[in-house]
């Protein structure tokens, strides 16, 4: 069985695409780069790393060093699936981000996307 398409994709190309998606809706880079921080425990550093390395997605998340254990909290629909109902891990933190990011972009407050 192949990998999805996703999982090989660089992260760095499509970080530039949730920053745009936030700007455009009046909201910023440090908000997009709080909610990652918060979703995989890197600091803003070993983001800008990940970032400079151009990994895929598959190697942000596994090399992420601490998975919020409250992202089970995140529930709701990203292209038409529920994210709490995604058996395979990867697919699953990946829409969760996705999932951070449409809120963010809706103008929900930090303090409820952050699940606080």
């Amino acid at each position: 069985m192949s990998k999805h398409s996703i999982y090989t994709m660089s992260f760095a190309k499509v970080y530039p695409m949730y920053v745009a998606k936030a700007e455009r809706k009046g909201r910023t880079k440090d908000e997009v780069d709080e909610i990652i921080r918060w979703l995989t425990g890197y600091s803003q550093d070993q983001l800008e790393e990940q970032l400079e390395k151009e990994v895929d997605f598959e190697t942000f998340f596994k090399q992420a060093p601490q998975l919020n254990p409250n992202r089970s909290l995140i529930k709701g629909v990203v292209c038409g699936v529920r994210v709490e109902e995604i058996e395979e891990p990867l697919m699953q933190v990946i829409r969760y981000l996705d999932k951070l990011i449409d809120e963010l972009a809706k103008g929900k407050a930090m303090g409820k996307i952050l699940r606080q």
